[in-house]
C-alpha cells in the first residue's frame, strides 16, 4: 500500500471511525458556523457556543440511540 493511501486512510479512521453520523454532524455543524461567519450579522462568539451545543446535543442523541440498539 502507497504511503499516500496510507496517510489517507489512518485520516478517515481517525475522523470517521466506528461513528459516521458524529463525523457528519460536526461538518453540517462547522459548514453552518463558517455560513453564519460569512453573513457577519452574529458575533463570533455566539456562533462557537451554537456549534458547540448543536454538535454535543447531536452526539448525545447518536449515543443514546446506539445504546437503546444494544439492548
Amino acid at each position: 500500500m502507497s504511503y499516500l493511501r496510507r496517510f489517507g486512510r489512518f485520516w478517515w479512521d481517525f475522523v470517521v471511525g466506528d461513528e459516521w453520523r458524529i463525523a457528519l454532524i460536526v461538518a453540517v455543524a462547522t459548514a453552518l458556523g463558517v455560513v453564519a461567519a460569512l453573513d457577519g450579522r452574529i458575533r463570533g462568539e455566539l456562533i462557537a457556543c451554537g456549534v458547540a451545543v448543536g454538535v454535543m446535543a447531536a452526539v448525545c442523541d447518536v449515543v443514546i440511540a446506539a445504546g437503546r440498539r444494544t439492548r
